[in-house]
């Protein structure tokens, strides 16, 4: 067996996985996924992630005491992203990094992560994304490239803290309160397709076709997810509309060269 050698100063266990295997295509990752375990402990998740038959596995966890494990190394394609697409590639695995972090999840209540656990996150993040020069907007979540499939880590995540500290993207969102038109289930229409190309210009993978079908409000709900996580109901009001222009203004001029 191939001695795994921490790509990370901050691993302070290794615990290598068997499931893994060459990148493919992609060269240097560009993306940081973020998980969380969704199991009863720890111990069961990295038990899980070390066997061969589960056919999973992630490059990083984060115990709850902020303890930073590898299983995989970076140049490795990793197993945690499952059938998942996210600017058209369907192979995100190829192109990503990914961190789970221990927390049982939705499943178990959707428990808070102890703030010691989010400054190892963001700490981790920060490594990773100054390393591989990875772009703000490329720090996802797994329900953002398999939305019909995953909601972690869930609207509970602290998305906000850990770009103030540099890693992803973030703006405030708009009240609920907001005032304007909405859109919901049943709609269509030019403001749907509207709606769908803005999610896709992104990197959702949107339906097209202006019709607010189930597939468009699971993704506008993981929109919501990560970005107006006070009420995620897969319904594009106001506040979730004014929310996505304003995240993609904001990856726009994160992209727009500078002068001088």
């Amino acid at each position: 067996m191939t001695l795994l050698r921490p790509d990370s100063s901050l691993v302070r266990e290794v615990r290598p996985s068997p499931n893994h295997e060459a990148r493919v295509g992609a060269g240097r990752p560009d993306i940081l996924l973020l998980h969380y375990t969704g199991m009863s402990s720890t111990a069961e998740a990295l038990d899980r992630l070390c066997d061969p038959a589960a056919k999973v596995s992630c490059h990083y966890v984060v115990r709850e005491d902020g303890t930073v494990v590898q299983m995989v190394a970076e140049a490795r394609r990793a197993w945690h992203a499952g059938a998942s697409c996210w600017g058209g590639d369907t192979d995100v695995n190829s192109r990503s990094i990914g961190i789970e972090i221990a927390n049982p999840g939705h499943d178990f209540g959707a428990p808070p992560f102890p703030d010691v656990q989010i400054a190892a996150v963001i700490a981790l993040g920060r490594d990773i994304v100054v390393r591989h020069g990875l772009r703000a907007d490329r720090v996802l979540a797994h329900s953002d490239v398999a939305p019909e499939r995953k909601r972690d880590p869930g609207e509970v995540f602290p998305w906000d803290r850990l770009a103030r500290a540099g890693v992803g993207l973030w703006v405030p969102p708009a009240p609920l309160d907001t005032a304007g038109p909405g859109l919901a289930a049943g709609d269509g229409g030019p403001a749907v397709a509207a709606l769908q190309a803005a999610l896709a210009d992104y990197g959702y993978a949107a339906p097209r076709g202006g019709a607010y079908d189930p597939a468009t409000a699971v993704v506008v709900a993981a929109f919501q997810r990560h970005f107006r996580p006070a009420r995620v109901d897969g319904q594009a009001d106001a506040s979730t509309l004014t929310t996505i222009g304003a995240v993609i203004d904001r990856r726009d001029s994160l992209l727009e060269p500078r002068v001088g």
